[in-house]
């Protein structure tokens, strides 16, 4: 499989004044593979140490932190020298140990010629527990699920991404219907490479099913063995409200769609949990779009799943939708596969920034633009349809309003500009950049 983290990692690699890297990501989202793709590629030998399934390895830190000391218990344990540039080691499984963690700094103050990439799948709570992690002493990594293009490229599909790289997207036309299939499929399987190796080993949905049910339990697993007892019936029904939540036709999240009476502050920490470890991304509502957004964000908010394919199999999406011949798998659970598959695609890239959505005061009427992001200086408005309708009350109105120097609309739809709208096809959101780009150069 073709990782563009991959890319990064090879940009860290060739930086003089690299830290150890850390790799953050929830769990089966590829990152003990891509490690150790990137060792076995890029350097002489590998070390790598697993600090779940091998816990007497946990020793090494506990006397002192000094690495030389370190690096004398690894060198013991894997029988040959470590040498500096030709050696990467490779902490996986970093939160079971943090005194490793803790290791970071030292080995970036006093010994930063050795090559370190470290893991870990909850160290968005791991890092909040204290005051030990290794802050401004490390480079940091965010490892999410495949989005499409590597999806299509982990299929064998290599013309979409010559198109982009050649920036001919006028020739997307061309193989639209295909395109449009294939991203059925990725409604279904997926961005976990698990899931994605299943599916191209066996082409057997069923199978896809099978793994995707066995990463949700391992996931609520992870409740009961990472939060205390009293909290895990919470995060719980909040994980398992998210399908309810986002079938309804305005997709806010409501406490008391989960329990008749419920309040936020009952589950507010459960919603920060889920949050901080990755496996919900929480969007605020602005009102007014102004920078910085975080400024105006109110309390309302929506919530989706780290992964598409993941929200379809705990939604029940059938596997008879796949077959049918026209596109109403995109408008399942009132789009809410549209919007998770277009949060998914923004949030692997590297806006560098947070995404909200915008809705108006109800006394002025109902409208609601899905997602906004600030790109550059300006704030871009981005409404997601679910199908080849182009319709856009909602984003008219915002644009009315607020009058932006740019706009953006995925659907179904062909490519194109329409004034000041981009009509960005949903299989090209993540080629988004490159489209703007490309428009620029044009006028």
């Amino acid at each position: 499989m073709q990782r563009f983290a991959f890319e990064k990692m090879l940009a860290w690699k060739n930086n003089p004044n690299k830290m150890p890297l850390l790799i953050d990501g929830v769990r089966q989202v590829g990152k003990t593979w891509l490690m150790k793709e990137f060792g076995r590629t890029q350097y002489e030998r590998v070390v790598y140490i697993n600090f779940d399934i091998d816990p007497e390895t946990k020793t090494f830190f506990e006397n002192n932190l000094k690495p030389e000391n370190i690096i004398r218990s690894l060198e013991y344990k894997v029988g040959f020298k470590i040498e500096p540039e030709k050696t990467l080691i490779i902490f996986d499984e970093i939160q079971e140990c943090n005194r490793a963690l803790v290791s970071l700094k030292y080995f970036c103050e006093d010994a930063p010629q050795h090559n370190i990439v470290s893991a870990g799948s909850l160290l968005g709570v791991a890092i909040h527990k204290g005051d030990s992690f290794p802050v401004g002493k490390v480079d940091r990594l965010e490892l999410f699920p495949m989005n499409f293009a590597e999806f299509l490229l982990a299929l064998g599909e290599t013309r979409y991404q010559q198109i982009v790289q050649d920036k001919a997207f006028e020739q997307f036309a061309v193989i639209d219907k295909d395109l449009v299939a294939l991203l059925k499929q990725y409604y279904f399987i997926g961005g976990l490479p698990h899931a994605v190796k299943i599916f191209i080993e066996t082409k057997d949905y069923e199978k896809v099913r099978q793994v995707q049910r066995t990463i949700l339990r391992d996931y609520e697993s992870d409740f009961s063995k990472h939060i205390d007892t009293s909290s895990i019936p919470k995060v719980g029904m909040v994980w398992n409200s998210l399908p309810l939540q986002l079938a309804k036709e305005n997709k806010q999240f409501v406490y008391r769609d989960m329990k008749h009476g419920a309040r936020a502050k009952e589950f507010e920490s459960a919603l920060y949990w889920l949050t901080k470890v990755g496996l919900i991304y929480k969007i605020s509502r602005v009102e007014s779009p102004s920078l910085p957004l975080e400024s105006y964000a109110k309390e309302q908010f929506k919530l989706y799943m780290v992964d598409v394919g993941l929200l379809s199999a705990k939604s029940g999406l059938s596997l008879q939708t796949l077959a049918e011949p026209d596109p109403s798998v995109f408008n399942q659970f009132k789009g809410a596969l549209t919007e998770q598959f277009v949060l998914q695609e923004l949030k692997s890239l590297p806006l560098n920034t947070d995404i909200f959505y915008w809705a108006n005061d109800k006394s002025k009427g109902v409208a609601e633009v899905d997602f906004l992001f600030q790109h550059n200086k300006e704030v871009i408005p981005l409404e997601v349809k679910a199908e080849r309708n182009l319709q856009s009350k909602s984003l008219q109105a915002y644009i009315k309003y607020f009058a932006p120097e740019h706009a953006m609309r995925s659907s179904l739809g062909r490519y194109g500009k329409h004034g000041n709208i981009w009509d960005i096809p949903l299989y090209l959101i993540g080629s988004f950049k490159e489209i703007i780009n490309e428009f620029s150069l044009k006028q």
